[in-house]
């Protein structure tokens, strides 16, 4: 074992130098995603104070008419949309192992962003939180790369991919037209994560199906599934950004969406079916750090807005909405 695992590392670092072509790509797609996050967060907040709208009960259709007048609004959203293009096209020069850690640097970039236009300094746990997250999601995507093996994707394991996202969103929906009075940002955010997680799996199975020729009716429920899945949780991260600051939902999708992806190919593709035990072991721990980072920066974030039950009106959230 440590044998093959010192192989690993030798083939990891022996990197060609095209390979390092995506490293300042994945960086300048995180920097553009954190500024995106935050000139999205302004724009909501705008339309918040516009239509006098509390954050309570998500998003209604006229408010997301007016997102679409609000210029931050629109720059943030294809700055988001530049973001993801970036991190695609890093993928295509570099390994996964390389580039998906870097996407936790648009963690920290937001968070000082953030802190720096709302003029509210982030504490000590806050701090503690972030690096949590940023810690967690490094190790696991790193013990995933070396315990991880490429094993092509049959239609039996599309099927199930697809039938497990349809009972996510099934939950997410109702879970939202039941706790959607007083759902906070976090529960947005996990919601969110989860979906993009999905999302992340389907768009590579459909990719590979389309160079393969295998445009079937497979492919297009994948697709449709995907569009759905990208639709709700795109939802998701409008509403998160109605009551939490921009920090707390970067913190979700960069490190719930790509645990969701990791596990789904573990637990569906069985692309860690060789995983010794402390590798397993690893998988779980630092999957638990990341995600207690996550909650844990939902609770004592100062930007974070909270709901008393017994008054309707809604305490200073700590941003700067001008």
């Amino acid at each position: 074992m440590i044998t093959d695992l010192a192989a690993s590392s030798t083939d990891f670092a022996a990197l060609q130098p095209r390979q390092f072509i995506g490293i300042p790509i994945a960086l300048v797609g995180a920097v553009v995603m954190s500024i995106g996050a935050q000139l999205q967060h302004r724009g909501v907040t705008k339309v918040e104070l516009r239509t006098d709208h509390d954050g309570r009960g998500g998003l209604q259709l006229r408010q997301l008419r007016l997102l679409l007048a609000r210029p931050s609004w629109v720059l943030g959203t294809i700055m988001l949309g530049l973001a993801i293009v970036l991190q695609l096209t890093s993928l295509v020069f570099s390994p996964l192992i390389v580039v998906q850690p870097l996407g936790a640097v648009s963690l920290v970039i937001t968070a000082i962003i953030n802190a720096r236009v709302s003029k509210t300094r982030l504490n000590k746990r806050s701090i503690l939180a972030i690096c949590l997250c940023v810690g967690g999601v490094g190790a696991f995507v790193l013990v995933a790369a070396f315990a991880a093996r490429e094993v092509p994707v049959t239609e039996a394991n599309l099927v199930t991919i697809l039938i497990v996202l349809g009972v996510v969103l099934v939950v997410a929906a109702v879970a939202f037209a039941i706790f959607r009075r007083n759902l906070p940002a976090i529960g947005y955010v996990v919601g969110a994560g989860i979906l993009y997680g999905f999302v992340a799996t389907l768009a590579k199975s459909v990719i590979s199906r389309i160079e393969q020729q295998q445009f079937d009716w497979l492919t297009v429920c994948c697709l449709i599934a995907l569009l759905a899945a990208v639709i709700l949780g795109a939802y998701f991260v409008q509403n998160a950004y109605a009551s939490g600051p921009p920090d707390l939902v970067i913190a979700g999708l960069t490190v719930i969406d790509p645990l969701v992806a990791v596990t789904i190919g573990i637990t569906i593709l069985n692309e860690a079916a060789g995983a010794a035990g402390w590798q397993v072991a690893a998988f779980v721990a630092a999957g638990v750090v990341a995600i207690v980072g996550v909650f844990l920066l939902a609770r004592v974030h100062p930007g974070v807005r909270t709901y008393d039950d017994n008054d309707d009106t809604q305490p200073a959230s700590g941003q700067d909405p001008a």
